[in-house]
């Protein structure tokens, strides 16, 4: 493949932006290499400025799984836009979208607009300390909740320890308000409840982690959490900014039963324009600004724009069979992947649910954090590369998950196979 246009735009990146992208993850720092820079993007592929052609396994970090540049989802942006990009006052498609998420997610009987994921799990953690009049939050190891001060914090030595700051910027005092658990693990949560539960605001968490790769619950934990949130009066935050409407149309929480008090949503409630939302009872939302003392404010919240791409793929993914389909191609992805690298004599194993995937560099099971910390990422590294030669796309990272679109269908899938055999086969010749 040429990447002469890529590599030029990147230099001149690196000039003028950090590390030459607006988002980390971008830059390959962890894959090694140069990103390339999309021109355009059509179902289930990117095109890059060289005229490469991906099929794409990201989807924009999620949001599209419908496609891209869904007919649908361009033609009711096309309609909007032309009425105007933003307005300053309510417009009738916040209305839409909130009757929406309010319908399907039952846990939440309000919600309020931002324009991101990280905004919205930063609204929802200053109103479970409102709500609760307490300041301490818990967070899991391989959890990621955007880049708020009080998320960028890992685990000290113990099973139960104090939030140490692992950025600059992030004041230790604020660091100290929150506490890192590991994920699966019961007996760690109960322990931290019964020490510290009086003093604990909310526990937010990614029902099935995303940034660890894909790491599912065990069964029962969720409702671990929810049984120790209420004996304790603590609030239960479901981070589905990454899950929600991708792993079934209520999102994970109606995948596995559990109703959490706040839950906060992005990605896919937008079809691809920046937004976020959180959510949750009546009684807590009724708390915000204006009608509550907690307050949180965005001027482009509930953009008509967002609004308008965001209903068009709510309205797709409802169609009959879609969540079927879905989950179909993905398993057939996986199990194709496992049994390329088991012919090779890789060790491999997959994990996922519906159409959101982990790939692992090690045999499974991967239960938790320190298992996903096994995978090999060197030869992750191999693999990505060997892929994006061939013209597939996977997140540039060892420990991000993957998603599949409506638009992956057979002859995606098995061109993605065919290459995966043969980098399989050059790996195992390293």
């Amino acid at each position: 493949m040429n990447h002469d246009q890529s590599h030029a735009l990147f230099q001149q990146a690196l000039t003028l932006m950090p590390g030459g992208v607006n988002s980390p993850v971008r830059a390959f720092k962890s894959v090694g290499g140069e990103p390339f820079f999309a021109k355009r993007a059509e179902g289930a592929y990117l095109i890059d400025v060289d005229g490469n052609r991906y099929i794409d396994y990201i989807g924009s970090w999620g949001p599209m799984i419908a496609g891209h540049a869904h007919p649908a989802v361009i033609a009711a942006v096309d309609k909007v836009m032309r009425d105007g990009l933003s307005f300053g006052v309510p417009n009738a498609l916040e209305v839409t979208m909130a009757q929406t998420i309010t319908r399907l997610v039952p846990s939440c009987e309000m919600v309020r607009m931002v324009n991101s994921g990280t905004e919205a799990t930063l609204s929802a953690i200053r109103l479970a300390r409102g709500a609760t009049g307490r300041n301490r939050i818990v967070k899991f190891e391989g959890c990621y909740h955007g880049h708020g001060d009080s998320f960028l914090v890992k685990a000290g030595s113990g099973m139960l320890t104090l939030g140490v700051p692992n950025s600059p910027g992030v004041p230790k005092t604020l660091a100290d308000l929150t506490l890192t658990l590991t994920y699966n693990d019961f007996e760690g949560a109960t322990r931290l409840f019964a020490e510290l539960g009086e003093d604990i605001a909310g526990v937010i968490v990614e029902p099935i982690v995303g940034n660890a790769n894909c790491i599912l619950p065990a069964e029962g934990y969720l409702q671990h959490l929810r049984d120790l949130c209420t004996q304790y009066g603590s609030l239960l935050i479901f981070d589905e900014v990454m899950t929600g409407f991708r792993v079934a149309l209520g999102g994970a929480q109606a995948l596995y039963g559990i109703t959490p008090d706040l839950t906060t949503f992005g990605k896919i409630i937008g079809g691809g324009m920046p937004v976020g939302a959180y959510g949750g009872r009546r009684d807590l939302l009724a708390q915000i600004a204006p009608s509550g003392p907690i307050y949180q404010a965005g001027t482009l919240s509930g953009n008509p724009v967002a609004m308008a791409a965001g209903l068009a793929t709510l309205d797709l993914i409802q169609a009959p069979g879609f969540y079927d389909g879905l989950a179909k191609n993905t398993q057939i992805l996986r199990d194709g992947l496992e049994s390329a690298a088991k012919d090779a004599g890789i060790a491999f194993t997959t994990t996922g649910v519906c159409a959101m995937f982990g790939l692992y560099f090690c045999e499974g099971p991967i239960n938790g954090y320190a298992d996903a910390m096994r995978s090999d990422s060197a030869r992750f590294n191999r693999f990505f590369h060997g892929m994006l030669e061939r013209g597939v796309y996977f997140a540039p990272s060892a420990f991000e998950a993957g998603f599949l679109s409506a638009m992956h269908g057979d002859a995606e899938i098995e061109r993605t196979l065919s290459a995966a055999r043969a980098v399989f086969a050059e790996i195992a010749a390293v």
